[in-house]
Parts: structure tokens; sequence; C-alpha cells
């Protein structure tokens, strides 16, 4: 029987994986509010849950599930709504012990303390912020929620602490007090009770190998169905690609499965997807957590499609309708699959930029890749939004193959065929510190 699922934030990118996944071929897909509302400028949690529930109350059938797969607000509204309207969900205390970095490392420490960073609070309001006891430079200085590493900022001296603190203060506000409202519904634990969203947050920095590990929690049991790699360009912290499946060793991934499902455990999720981000160090051996995303990543869809014949999309909606999904491995038509972040580091106005028609003949032309281009035509980098502080991402292109240099060679004829091309360019930002 066909079932209606409203995706909050459904856009024309993901609506083929949507229809492509198992959970998802039976199912009327409905899009609830616009990319553009839910991310845009200051958003008002409040308001956009009155226009989510107008949408769902003049519906003229039965709302059988109402999901998404964005970072916040869209992580947050969906078990506020499920909970309205009956549908499956986790709670939402479990999606901000998650979201709020804060609180989501005080649970990491409590479930397995050798994967969590030193890392500590720094006061804003403070006339000179000091770093909290146990960190030390180099660091990482970023606001207590953000996406898209927005507002995150590499520090290697007091100097760039001071600058990095001036930017985080001007800028918290955009999600931070937008996230108070949702916490506000919660009942806070003793440690969390006077902290609250404006939170800066000062952490060791992390080296090595950065991975990804995706799973879902379903009737209490933790299931990972994918680990993958994160390439960074050189001598930087932006992706240069995500690769699935990982390339390391098989004791390493049996680790980050487990460090992942004591976490996980710890954190209360249910019937809900999940993907934390860590680092192996291969010379000390230590594996670190980054961060806990409450949601699979929607970007890594058309890998898991590639690769194991269904995109990660089927966990989500498997979940949404109550079935354990149950991810097949392998099935797909190519043996490993990337996505490539096509980057400019420095600002300018973008020429020559394709258009639908030039992006399918280029991926008619190349077979096993799909390409997603950012910027519009006349469009300056620096207006694009959620970008990292030291790049601007192009485009999105996918690449599937039998061995790395064909995922390589595939971006590398993409790129040239984009032809993008650059005028009125600029240094973006301050040169990216120096990992150390």
């Amino acid at each position: 029987m066909s079932e209606d699922i409203f995706v909050i934030g459904m856009d024309e990118a993901n609506l083929p994986m949507l229809r492509a996944a198992g959970a998802g071929r039976d199912c009327r897909f409905h899009g609830l509010l616009t990319i553009e509302e839910l991310q845009g400028g200051e958003v008002s949690v409040p308001d956009l849950l009155a226009r989510a529930r107008r949408v769902l109350d003049a519906f003229d059938g039965t709302v059988d599930a109402i999901t998404g797969y964005w970072d916040f607000p869209v992580s947050t509204m969906v078990p506020i709504l499920a909970r309205e309207y009956g549908t499956r969900a986790t709670d939402l205390t479990s999606i901000v012990k998650c979201e709020h970095k804060y609180w989501s490392r005080l649970e990491q420490r409590a479930a397995a303390p050798e994967a969590v960073p030193a890392f500590g609070r720094v006061d804003l309001e403070a006339d000179e912020p000091e770093l909290p006891d146990g960190v030390s430079y180099p660091l990482w200085l970023k606001p207590a929620l953000s996406y898209s590493s927005e507002l995150a900022f590499g520090v290697r001296d007091r100097d760039g602490f001071r600058a990095a603190v001036r930017e985080i203060r001007e800028g918290i506000g955009r999600i931070g007090r937008p996230f108070e409202s949702v916490m506000e519904r919660l009942e806070l634990s003793p440690e969390m009770a006077d902290v609250g969203s404006l939170v800066c947050l000062a952490e060791e920095r992390l080296t090595g190998i950065q991975v990804a590990v995706e799973g879902y929690v379903h009737q209490g049991e933790v299931t990972v169905y994918g680990v993958l790699d994160s390439i960074n360009y050189p001598d930087s912290s932006s992706f240069l690609r995500h690769q699935y499946p990982s390339m390391l060793p098989q004791p390493v991934i049996r680790r980050l499965c487990d460090v992942s499902e004591r976490v996980m455990r710890r954190i209360g999720m249910e019937g809900a997807t999940f993907s934390i981000e860590f680092f192996y160090d291969p010379g000390t051996r230590a594996v670190r957590i980054l961060e806990i995303n409450p949601r699979h990543s929607q970007s890594h869809a058309e890998l898991f499609h590639f690769v194991d014949g269904v995109p990660n999309h089927h966990c989500m909606l498997a979940l949404a309708r109550g079935e354990d999904p149950r991810m097949p491995h392998g099935e797909g038509p190519y043996a490993m699959a990337a996505k490539w972040y096509h980057r400019w580091f420095a600002d300018g106005v973008v020429r020559d930029v394709p258009g639908r028609d030039r992006l399918d003949r280029i991926e008619r032309d190349i077979p096993g890749v799909r390409v997603d281009v950012a910027p519009e035509e006349r469009q300056r980098l620096s207006d694009l939004s959620q970008q990292d502080s030291y790049s601007y991402e192009l485009a999105h292109i996918f690449t599937a193959g039998d061995s790395e240099e064909e995922l390589r060679e595939k971006y590398d004829r993409c790129v040239a065929a984009l032809g993008l091309s650059f005028e009125d360019t600029e240094p973006a930002h301050d040169r990216e510190p120096d990992p150390a």
C-alpha cells in the first residue's frame, strides 16, 4: 500500500535517490518547506513549525511519516512534528545531545572516554576570553551549534584565538538564538542547565585519517552499515572527497563500530539514522570522535547507490515506516565511489556556469558520474551560503569505478568539462592555519 511521506526540506537533487531507495519505491513524497525557508538568514523555529503545520493540516490524506536529512533546524523539527502528528521518530533530547557540541562531548566522554579529545567551554561574554583548562594550541574553536563548518576556526596562537572569538561573537546568534527555543522544550541535566546555546567550544586539534561511520538504531540495536574515508585538500581542513568503502584495515573499522555503538546507546537514539565523524591516527593508533550528526548524510546517497545498489535514504525511510532497513552490501554496479568537492580558495565572480543540459551531457559522456554545480552565473562566491571558513564549493562531483585511479580520472574529466571561469578574484579569507 502506498504511503504519503513528508520530507522537510526535500530538494530536487535528492528526490531521485528517495525514489530509488527500497523503502521509498511505493511511496508518495511531499516536500515540507524549502531549503531557503529552512536555512536562509536567522531562522525562527516556532515560525517554521507553524508553516509546516499549516501544510500538514491542509493535506487531504494521511500523514504516514515525517522525516528529513538536513541538520538544524530540520533535525529538530522532525521529532517535534512526529510527536504532534503521531508518526515515528527518535525523541528530541537524543537529537540535541548530538547537535549541541558541548553536550555531545559530555555524552561521548561518559560512553567512550578514550575516543574524546580534550575540550572545554570558552566564555564569549568575558572581556578577555581564556582557553579552558587542559586545552592548548593548536586547537579548533567552534560554536556549540553550526553546520558545514560555519564559524569553525583552526587556531594556533593567542592572536588567532582572539580573532576567531571576535568572528564567532558576531555570527553565533544566527543559529544559536533559534536553538534556544528548542532547548526550552527539554528537561536538561544539571551539568547542562545553565549552558544554553550561545556557547563556544575549544577542542584539541585532531590529526590523522578522517573517516565517517553511518548507521541506525532500530528497537535498541545499533547497526553500522557503512564506513567512508574523508580526504582533505593538501595542507587544508577542507574536504576534497568522501570515498566509499573505507580503505582502513578491518581491526580499525571494528574499533570505529564499537565506539559508535557505545556512544549511540548512551545518547538514547531510537528509530533513526546517524553519522559519526572520526580521526584515526596510524602512528598512535588512536581513534577520536570529531562530531556526531543525528541523521544520515544525504551527500553520501549516490555513493551507497553506486556500490550497494541502494541509497542510504533507504534507512531513513524504512525507520520512518517502522521497518528494519537491512541495507544490502556490494550489490551495486561499482566496487567503489567518491563524492568530490571542487573548490576555489579565493573569492570571485563565476562565469560560464553550465546549465542542466550541459551537465546531462557530461553525465552521459562519462558513465558512473553525477554533477551538481553550486553557484549561479555571475554570482560572487562570498554570497554562497553555508561555506566553510577557508574555501568555496563550486561543484559536487560523484564518480564511481573499480579503482581509485578510475575515480580520479573521471573527476578530472568532469572538472575540465565544466569549464568554469572567474573574474574580480581576490583572497577569500585569512590563510588557514598550518596543521600542527
